[in-house]
């Protein structure tokens, strides 16, 4: 029995080795561009359509374990990739290659990897890319499947979604090379993308009902995990912490534009809303390849996906993008602003009368 196990490891070996082969075969030769990592709300540079064929595109993830304040009365042990909550952007077209680099530095004290759903085999690259302290390792992969697609840790067992609700979780955008289509053939384009990343946070409160604060994450896993089993979280925030994106920090833009507005929620069912708009064109399950719902209020993005909506804006003023379970978004920290600038449009919205006086007679 125990040679039998010797042999089978020794097979799993060469074929990882034939897998790596294959890959360094399909990718020689190729360009390579280094694509420089941004914070969200915002995505890298890329251009909406591919120029030229297929390159390699290399990316670098370094894991942050660190306490971030949610709201004023709340803090967290928080895990992320590259110091963000949700974590950066990845943005390629179909059939380049992804070099991620991740990271995981000496001063942080657990094991970590990732998932990228993008990804075929090996867990979605999470059983190549298990870091402990002090450890990196490089994947190479090719992105096949067009879309939006999330990522996150997955280390193993009660880890997983331990590490995914303390923040470790982003998205990965495969576009097809010849860009977006509207389901008719025809191209779409966008000026920009706002990339909302959705995070349910489950913070431990004491006898007082205030929020506990830990030294590191492991002293308060065992209070968080007792409060992830009742799956109601204490917030729920877009951009790391409660109503990130609103007052000095709200997004802008113009009249005209046309926004990409990504949504992602690793972990539950979300519902974007953009009060004011519209979704125009939206692919609520993030395949590309399929054609677009149009002109819809409210979509669906299910947990453990990441979805688009294409918008252009119309009209100058405030705009609330929020999860439309409404408890969530004004009681938990789930909604952002949105301030665009230009000219009123009274044919699309206007005040015809008022104020007066109401007349209570019946």
């Amino acid at each position: 029995m125990k040679s039998k196990l010797i042999i089978l490891g020794a097979v799993a070996a060469l074929a990882f080795v034939a897998v790596g082969s294959a890959q360094a075969a399909g990718s020689a030769g190729l360009k390579r561009v280094k694509q420089v990592m941004v914070a969200p709300p915002a995505a890298p540079k890329h251009t909406n359509k591919a120029v030229g064929g297929p390159v390699i595109v290399e990316v670098a993830f370094s894991i942050e374990e660190k306490e971030r304040q949610l709201d004023a009365n709340t803090w967290v042990q928080a895990m992320t990739f590259n110091d963000s909550n949700p974590g950066p952007m990845i943005v390629v077209h179909e059939n380049d290659y992804v070099e991620l680099t991740l990271s995981n530095p000496a001063s942080n004290s657990l094991e970590h990897n990732i998932d990228l759903h993008a990804v075929t085999g090996a867990l979605g690259g999470a059983g190549l890319t298990k870091v402990a302290p002090g450890e990196s390792k490089t994947i190479r992969f090719k992105a096949t499947k067009v879309g939006t697609f999330v990522y996150h840790c997955a280390p193993g067992g009660a880890m997983i979604p331990f590490h995914v609700v303390s923040g470790m979780n982003g998205v990965i955008m495969v576009l097809p090379r010849d860009g977006l289509k509207d389901g008719k053939g025809n191209s779409l384009s966008y000026d920009t993308v706002w990339y909302f990343g959705e995070q349910d946070w489950y913070v431990p409160q004491d006898a007082d009902g205030n929020y506990k604060r830990y030294d590191d994450a492991m002293d308060g896993m065992a209070d968080m995990q007792a409060v992830m089993t009742g799956l109601i979280p204490t917030h729920v925030s877009i951009g790391g912490k409660s109503f990130a994106y609103t007052g000095d920090n709200a997004l802008k833009g113009k009249v005209g534009e046309t926004v990409l507005m990504v949504h992602a929620q690793a972990n539950r069912d979300s519902r974007p809303h953009l009060i004011g708009g519209h979704g125009e064109y939206v692919w609520e399950r993030g395949s590309f390849n399929t054609a677009p719902t149009t002109d819809i209020e409210t979509w669906f993005i299910a947990g453990g996906s990441a979805g688009a909506a294409l918008y252009t804006f119309k009209q100058p003023g405030l705009y609330v993008y929020l999860s439309h379970n409404l408890i969530e978004a004004i009681m938990k920290g789930c909604a952002s602003h949105v301030v665009i600038e230009g000219k009123w449009n009274d044919d699309l919205l206007t005040q015809v009368g008022g104020p007066t006086k109401a007349d209570t007679k019946h």
